[in-house]
């Protein structure tokens, strides 16, 4: 199943968000991606913040509406291009059901593993692991198909992280090293047994300095060649059931370009 869902309310004010995942898909040109529709609640400035969480109702609509169709379908893979990373919990939950023990790699420069009670932003694509973990709001555990485990969690990039995001780690023992090896890290995977894999790309865990049109732009991130690595070398050893890219905000498909084989590789 290939899912087009231009989310930004996650991010809170971060419409730019929606604009660069409709550029991804017009550089992908593949008329098989499902349009998600988006909610009409207001959201952004004017949005309203619930359960501690910004924009919350349009949130919970959406992705209830993302929810449906995921589950009128029952894909057996499902690729997405987006949009904020709160979306995760839907595709990740969804195929865990299918393929228990199943790994996340999660591409980012943030943890997104804040609960919303401690998230300093209170939008919601820093929570979208926490939430994953059956941690996060009660209000948001209906758009769950199920609940994933700290040992299923295994970031690449990740370099802005929170004291309480930091506790997490430590306290699931959720690998996070500050450099990966990408064969410590297949081997990581084989030692707990894993086959599958959702791979969550966040185009923020690359270095600026290789590709900058992102929603945030954090440094010293991951060079666009050894993302590039990483990639393949993960597809070679383990079966990719999911996969999305998100949070780039260029609206100029010739500014992809450094990143056409990343896409090329999710998508």
């Amino acid at each position: 199943m290939k899912i087009y869902f231009p989310q930004w309310q996650g991010s809170g004010t971060g419409k730019t968000i929606e604009y660069g995942a409709q550029t991804i898909l017009e550089y992908v040109e593949d008329p098989g991606f499902i349009k998600i529709p988006l909610s009409s609640i207001e959201a952004g400035p004017n949005g309203e913040k619930k359960h501690d969480i910004n924009n919350y109702d349009a949130i919970f609509e959406q992705l209830t509406r993302l929810k449906n169709k995921v589950d009128a379908e029952q894909p057996k893979t499902i690729t997405t291009i987006g949009g904020d990373c709160g979306l995760e919990i839907v595709p990740v939950s969804y195929l865990n059901t299918l393929y228990p023990n199943m790994g996340v790699i999660w591409f980012d420069a943030h943890a997104d593993i804040n609960r919303p009670c401690d998230s300093p932003s209170c939008n919601f694509h820093g929570m979208p692991l926490r939430t994953l973990l059956g941690e996060g709001s009660e209000h948001m555990n209906p758009l769950l198909f199920s609940t994933i485990t700290a040992s299923q969690i295994h970031y690449i990039g990740v370099r802005d992280i929170d004291s309480t995001e930091q506790t997490r780690i430590e306290d699931g023992n959720i690998y996070a090293p500050e450099k990966v090896n990408i064969l410590d890290l297949v081997s990581t995977l084989q030692s707990k047994k894993i086959t599958h894999l959702y791979l969550h790309f966040d185009f923020d865990c690359l270095e600026p300095n290789d590709y900058d049109k992102t929603y945030y732009q954090v440094s010293e991130g991951v060079k666009i060649l050894e993302a590039e690595n990483y990639i393949q070398t993960l597809e070679e050893h383990f079966t990719i059931v999911g996969s999305s890219v998100l949070e780039s905000v260029t609206t100029e498909i010739s500014e992809l370009t450094p990143i056409k084989k990343i896409i090329n590789f999710l998508v």
